[in-house]
């Protein structure tokens, strides 16, 4: 049953992402904002939904590792997961802002994770304070960036046309999935994981975290196939960042989140910033600004190695 409930909880979590981030665009074209401050801000926020809803639930109902290691798990699986599949079916072309704004706050943002839970082995209110502050530095500082560009993210424009009651109708959706998906995960997670042996943050690091990426991968598979622009890698970086700025920042400023498993601070956020630094190193060799399918297939094989090694 235990089982029944994450798989339900899942795709309730994925319509759910998904009916919010249309309610939420329409509404956004409604109140005349631009497409590029959509694509930054709002899909960004809504997108990152299911993880934000997953970690708060998680932390309310007393398991701390789950809310951590969902945001730690999701970030490793965009970069070896999402990002390797998506650069396997189709290579993905780096701009230069990678380097220079996207990569070093992605990273940044995830030592300063690192130091808050190393410190005192909690994320407090104040932690989550600063990264959430730290979040809308970001967003201004980009959206200033990105107006001297012709670089926009892609938001479906038909969504303009959207009726009122429509919008009304996918954000009462979309709540009601989030809230009750999020719940069934979590409730099923830890009873799986007291089923089958394991602790909470080896079953949250993986099938829940992969679950909660899911949205990411099918989008970037099928754009791949079709030969459309992929997802860029900027917005698998956004998507790391808005995780561990407003996951976890808004989560541990509601309430504390403190470090149960030892495993986390020893093993898995190692991974993470394993990974998030291994992408500078792949942009630029052999071939500058590219992601070809050779390093997709060491993203893919190193998330494999890391799957493995969890269990």
């Amino acid at each position: 049953m235990s089982l029944a409930y994450v798989i339900v909880g899942l795709l309730l979590l994925v319509f759910g992402g998904e009916f919010l981030v249309r309610s939420s665009v329409a509404l956004s074209f409604k109140l005349n904002i631009s497409k590029m401050v959509i694509g930054m801000t709002v899909v960004s926020f809504a997108t990152s939904a299911p993880e934000l809803l997953v970690s708060l639930q998680a932390a309310i109902d007393g398991s701390p590792a789950i809310a951590i290691n969902n945001v730690i798990g999701s970030n490793i699986a965009n970069i070896g997961l999402v990002l390797g599949v998506t650069a396997i079916i189709a290579p993905i072309a780096v701009s230069k802002d990678f380097y220079k704004l996207n990569w070093p706050v992605m990273m940044l943002f995830s030592v300063v994770l690192y130091y808050f839970l190393w410190n005192d082995g909690v994320l407090t209110r104040n932690e989550g304070m600063i990264l959430f502050l730290g979040l809308i530095v970001f967003l201004v500082v980009l959206i200033k960036s990105a107006k001297n560009t012709n670089d926009s993210d892609e938001v479906d424009e038909k969504l303009a046309g959207a009726k009122y009651i429509n919008i009304f109708i996918w954000l009462l959706l979309g709540g009601a999935a989030l809230y009750y998906g999020s719940d069934l995960l979590v409730v099923g997670a830890k009873d799986f994981a007291q089923k089958i042996g394991v602790s909470e943050g080896v079953i949250s690091i993986t099938m829940i975290a992969i679950g909660t990426s899911v949205p990411e991968l099918s989008a970037s598979i099928i754009a791949a196939v079709r030969g459309e622009k992929a997802i860029s890698l900027g917005n698998l970086i956004g998507s790391n960042i808005f995780n561990i700025s407003s996951v976890l920042g808004l989560t541990s400023i509601i309430k504390d989140i403190p470090v149960t498993e030892q495993q986390i601070l020893n093993y898995d956020i190692f991974w993470m910033l394993g990974f998030t630094f291994a992408i500078l190193p792949l942009v630029f060799l052999p071939k500058k600004y590219e992601l070809n399918r050779l390093k997709g297939l060491v993203l893919f094989i190193g998330y494999l190695i890391f799957i493995y090694s969890i269990f």
